[in-house]
């Protein structure tokens, strides 16, 4: 695909980055409840990860945003362990090897950051998500961790960063 970059959010993103999670959310019919649909800082994503060992990154194509994907670290948890989140694509950027680009993206970061694990967690139909955390070194386990307030997404997983 041609025209189309990955780099940090920006203030003027955080419409756009706000809208493609929810066009993402209402195309598979995720519940909006328990998930980061519900996030009270949805509309305001530059700020939420314009923190410390915070990053949240954009994929543009043409002047559009149509995927985005951060890391945070996990509430309540170890200060060694972060969380990926809110990895959405919109349909015309799937497919195209730019989820792998950036997940490697986030995960260096997390690395820099200095964690030691990544956790994350999504819904058990999005399988070719879960595809690409299995690639990338992802583990599922049988329970939540830390404190994400996503009491709607039963799929658990965690990589090993070290």
């Amino acid at each position: 695909m041609e025209n189309w970059s990955i780099r940090k959010i920006e203030k003027k993103d955080n419409q756009a980055v706000a809208q493609l999670i929810r066009t993402v959310f209402d195309e598979l019919n995720i519940p909006k409840v328990g998930t980061a649909y519900a996030d009270p800082y949805l509309d305001l994503m530059f700020e939420e990860y314009n923190k410390p060992k915070s990053v949240y990154y954009v994929v543009e194509n043409n002047g559009k945003i149509i995927g985005g994907a951060g890391m945070a670290p996990l509430e309540k948890e170890a200060e060694t362990i972060c969380e990926l989140q809110k990895m959405y694509f919109l349909p015309e950027a799937r497919g195209l090897g730019i989820g792998s680009l950036m997940m490697e993206k986030c995960l260096q970061a997390a690395k820099d950051f200095g964690f030691e694990k990544c956790y994350l967690e999504t819904m058990p139909f999005m399988h070719d998500a879960q595809k690409l955390y299995k690639k990338v070194g992802f583990d599922y386990i049988c329970s939540p961790m830390g404190s994400t307030g996503h009491v709607s997404c039963p799929v658990w997983m965690l990589k090993e960063l070290i």
